[in-house]
């Protein structure tokens, strides 16, 4: 049998492609492996900006939260000064229109006052013309004033039964309001020797003089209340005999502080009480009351708030009473001549302001 050759070029060409092929596999291996490492930091990187992008999108739904929260507190704070605006755009037309109304009153004033002035005049010259001296023997008592003067006041000193009335509030300490806060806050012993002050005291002192014996009289001092300068309650009249009652009025009205604001309504409520009324009455005060019925609940008081209280405690007084006012006129009160004048001629009583050495 014959024997097979064999054929070395066929060996050595299967040889070689196995090991290209071998080669290609290995190659392809090391090629995967590093595009695998590259894929895993590629998707590490974009796991991380993943990440980021989800932080941005939190914070980001949190601050759009806040800035709702805010916007909603803006929208009320700007509806709130929008009616705040509103108030004030009212409150400046209507002291606008106040003052329009003060000025187109002015000249309405002007001529009240000059028709006071020409009244008065008139009344100065028939009273200087009809007087007679008075003889002091039907007197209870006597007051000296400075010199040897004679005052024609106009005040009707008649009636059976006299109430006088006398503001006791702080006011009364001085004419101006700066004058007034400093006095307030000096000592009893100082307040007591104010000028103003002494003068509402002389003034009682006076008045007194020119009550005949037999007259029935009730005193009052007064500021958020009424009390008697002649007995407790006030409630009865108090027959003149000598002078005597009449000097202990006095002086405890000298020892009384002015103090506390001045009510109308308790000084004409504390008359109630007395029977019969009065047929003559006598007011000394320095302005427009400053409360009214009951204790204010804030402090301060306008003036048209003052007007108001006057005109409600004038509701209470006795119908057809004389009230004849002494006017002691103090800064920052221009309403209270007109309106203690129309009181006083309504009641068919008198006014008169004093100068500051009278009486």
């Amino acid at each position: 049998m014959a024997r097979k050759q064999m054929n070395v070029f066929s060996l050595s060409f299967l040889d070689a492609m196995t090991c290209g092929f071998g080669a290609v596999i290995l190659f392809f291996m090391i090629i995967n492996a590093n595009v695998d490492l590259r894929r895993e930091e590629t998707l590490d990187d974009l796991a991380s900006e993943v990440d980021r992008m989800e932080l941005k999108v939190l914070t980001g739904r949190r601050n759009l939260v806040e800035m709702k929260e805010d916007l909603v507190r803006l929208i009320e704070q700007w509806s709130i000064l929008r009616d705040r605006r509103e108030q004030i755009v009212t409150e400046i037309r209507n002291i606008e229109e106040e003052s329009d109304a003060i000025n187109a009153d002015s000249s309405t004033r002007d001529e009240i006052i000059e028709r006071l002035r020409a009244e008065l005049e008139a009344e100065t010259e028939r009273l200087a013309d009809a007087q007679t001296p008075q003889i002091a023997g039907d007197r209870v008592r006597g007051f000296i004033g400075d010199g040897n003067r004679q005052y024609l006041t106009g005040l009707r000193m008649g009636g059976q039964r006299v109430v006088i009335l006398v503001d006791a509030s702080t006011s009364m300490l001085d004419r101006t309001v700066v004058n007034i806060f400093r006095r307030r806050n000096m000592s009893e012993e100082q307040q007591l020797q104010a000028p103003k002050w002494r003068q509402v005291v002389n003034t009682l002192d006076w008045l007194t003089t020119q009550i005949p014996p037999g007259t029935q009289i009730q005193i009052f001092a007064f500021n958020d209340t009424a009390w008697s300068l002649l007995d407790g309650d006030g409630t009865a009249w108090h027959t003149i005999v000598d002078g005597s009652l009449l000097d202990a009025a006095v002086e405890e009205l000298g020892e009384t502080v002015p103090q506390g604001p001045t009510s109308l309504h308790a000084a004409f409520a504390a008359m109630r009480p007395l029977d019969p009324r009065p047929d003559n009455i006598y007011l000394l005060v320095d302005g427009l009351p400053t409360m009214g019925e009951v204790p204010p609940n804030r402090p301060g008081v306008t003036g048209e708030e003052r007007v108001r209280h006057f005109e409600r405690a004038r509701r209470s007084l006795p119908f057809n009473v004389p009230v004849n006012i002494i006017l002691y006129a103090m800064e920052g009160d221009p309403s209270a001549a007109p309106a203690y004048w129309l009181m006083a001629l309504d009641t068919g009583g008198s006014m008169m302001a004093p100068s500051e050495d009278w009486p």
